[in-house]
C-alpha cells in the first residue's frame, strides 16, 4: 500500500464517492425490490455495502477524514439501531485500526527523524504495526535498554491530508446534506470561526514534540496514580514518538463484550479522567474515543494517545460549573442561565429567546447530574438527540453559537457523553462533577 495520498484531487474523488455510492446503491436496492425482493432485505443490503465502503475509504485516507469517522464512531449510539446496526461494526474498527503503511516507509520516517542509525535506539523492532489511527501507527518495539516500548510513526502527508480534508469533508457534507442528524439544522454558529479553531487545533497534532511534551506532562502528574496508567516518553521528535509499552483492554472490547462491573469502573475512571487533566496538568486530554483508552490488568485506566490537547492553565473555566449548578436549580434560575450564556459566548448578545424555553431545550441534557448515580444508555441519548431535532426548537437553536474557546471542550464533554453512552456505565455523576468542576453547587436529589 502507498503512503497517504499527496494529491487532493484523489483524496476528493474518494471522500465524495461516499454519498454518490449510497445513491447508487440505494438505486440498485430500489431495483431488487421492484424485482420482488423484501423491503426489509433489501435495505439490510444496502446499509451493509454502505458501511463496507465508510470504513474502506475513511480507513485507507486516513487523515482528517478517518478523523472524521472515528468521531462518527462515538455517535452512532444517538441513532436508531435499525439505522445504526449496520455501522456499528464498521466505525467502531475506526477506533483501534485502519490499513498500515509499508515496512519501507516507516523505515524512511525513522531515519529522518531518530538518525540513520536509528535501529542501533532499539533491541528489536517489529515492522507490522500493533494499531494503525488517523494521522499514524504504532509498532511494537524493545529499547536497547530492554523496555517494551510503543513506537508512533506519523504518516507522510498526514498534514497536507488532515488540512485537505477538512476542507473537502465540508463539500461532502453539502452534497449529502451533513454528517448525522445535526448537519441540517438551522443555528446561529459562526462556522468559519469554528472551523478556523479546528484547523488551528488539528495543525497542532502534526507536531509530535508537542505531543510528547503534552503526555510527558500528563505522565509526571499521574505518575504516583492508583487510577491512571500513563506511559513515560522516551523519545520524540516532530514526526515520531517512543513511550513504554501498555497492554490492556481496549475500551472497544469492553464496549462490545464487557461485563456490567467493567463498564461502570472503566466508565467512572473514564470521566473522572477527563475532568481531571485540567485540574492536575492545566491541560484536556482532546480526544475522547476509545481506541485511546485501556483498562490495565490491575484496574487502572490506560491513556495512550495525546495528541490532541486543550491548553487549560486555569481548569475548566468556572463558568461551567457554575452555569450547571443554576441550570439544575430551578425555574427561577433561567433568567440567570440566559445572561451567563450570553456572557461566556453560547447564545447571541442580541437574541431574542425566552429563557424558559431555552431552559426547557437543555433539560434533557442535564439528567446525568441530576442523579447520585446516572446509567448512560443509547436509548437516552437517542432521545436527546431527537428533542433537539423537534421543530419547536428551531427558534432556540437559531440564537445558540459555539465559542471558539469551547471547541475542544464541547468536543470532549459530547464525544465522553457518546462513549459513556457505548459503554452502557453507570457512574456517580455528581460526585465527579461536583469534585473537578469549581464554583459548581448541585441541588439535593
Amino acid at each position: 500500500m502507498s503512503d497517504i495520498p499527496r494529491r487532493s484531487a484523489g483524496r476528493a474523488i474518494r471522500l465524495a464517492a461516499l454519498p454518490l455510492g449510497h445513491a447508487g446503491r440505494t438505486a440498485a436496492g430500489l431495483g431488487r425490490l421492484l424485482g420482488g425482493a423484501p423491503a426489509e432485505a433489501v435495505a439490510a443490503q444496502v446499509a451493509a455495502r454502505t458501511a463496507d465502503q465508510l470504513f474502506s475509504v475513511l480507513g485507507q485516507l486516513k487523515g482528517g477524514a478517518m478523523k472524521v469517522g472515528q468521531a462518527m464512531s462515538i455517535f452512532e449510539s444517538a441513532l436508531p439501531d435499525e439505522i445504526a446496526g449496520p455501522y456499528r461494526s464498521a466505525l467502531t474498527a475506526l477506533q483501534d485500526a485502519a490499513p498500515a503503511m509499508p515496512a519501507t516507509t516507516v523505515h524512511r520516517v525513522l531515519a529522518a527523524e531518530l538518525g540513520p542509525d536509528w535501529r542501533s535506539s532499539f533491541a528489536d523492532f517489529d515492522d507490522t504495526p500493533a494499531a494503525s489511527a488517523s494521522i499514524g501507527q504504532v509498532h511494537r518495539a524493545t529499547w536497547a535498554d530492554g523496555r517494551a516500548v510503543a513506537v508512533k510513526v506519523q504518516y507522510p502527508g498526514a498534514g497536507e491530508a488532515l488540512m485537505s480534508d477538512l476542507r473537502q469533508l465540508s463539500r461532502v457534507a453539502r452534497l449529502s446534506g451533513g454528517l448525522g442528524p445535526l448537519g441540517a439544522m438551522g443555528t446561529g454558529i459562526d462556522l468559519r470561526a469554528v472551523t478556523q479553531e479546528l484547523q488551528d487545533r488539528m495543525s497542532e497534532e502534526l507536531d509530535c514534540t508537542l505531543e510528547a511534551d503534552a503526555q510527558r506532562r500528563f505522565a509526571a502528574a499521574f505518575a504516583d496514580s492508583e487510577h491512571f496508567a500513563i506511559p513515560q516518553v522516551l523519545a520524540g521528535t516532530g514526526r515520531v514518538v517512543v513511550m513504554e509499552w501498555l497492554d490492556g483492554m481496549p475500551l472497544s472490547h469492553i464496549v462490545r463484550d464487557g461485563t456490567q462491573e467493567q463498564r461502570d469502573h472503566v466508565g467512572s475512571a473514564y470521566l473522572d479522567f477527563l475532568l481531571a487533566g485540567p485540574d492536575h496538568v492545566g491541560l484536556l486530554h482532546a480526544d475522547p474515543h476509545p481506541g485511546n483508552f485501556r483498562l490495565t490488568a490491575d484496574g487502572r485506566l490506560g491513556i495512550l494517545d495525546f495528541g490532541a490537547v486543550n491548553h487549560l492553565p486555569g481548569g475548566i473555566p468556572p463558568a461551567v460549573g457554575r452555569l450547571l449548578g443554576l441550570a439544575l436549580t430551578g425555574d427561577d434560575t433561567a433568567q440567570a442561565v440566559l445572561a451567563g450564556l450570553v456572557d461566556e459566548g453560547w447564545v447571541h448578545a442580541d437574541a431574542d429567546v425566552d429563557a424558559q424555553e431555552l431552559a426547557e431545550f437543555i433539560a434533557p441534557f442535564l439528567e446525568p447530574a441530576r442523579h447520585d448515580r446516572f446509567r448512560f444508555a443509547r436509548g437516552w441519548l437517542r432521545e436527546c438527540f431527537a428533542h433537539v431535532t423537534e421543530p419547536r426548537w428551531q427558534p432556540v437553536l437559531a440564537v445558540l453559537d459555539l465559542p471558539p474557546d469551547y471547541l475542544l471542550i464541547h468536543r470532549v464533554w459530547a464525544g465522553g457523553i457518546g462513549v459513556l453512552c457505548q459503554l452502557g456505565a453507570e457512574v456517580e455523576t455528581r460526585a465527579i462533577l461536583t469534585h473537578w468542576l469549581d464554583e459548581l453547587e448541585l441541588p439535593p436529589t
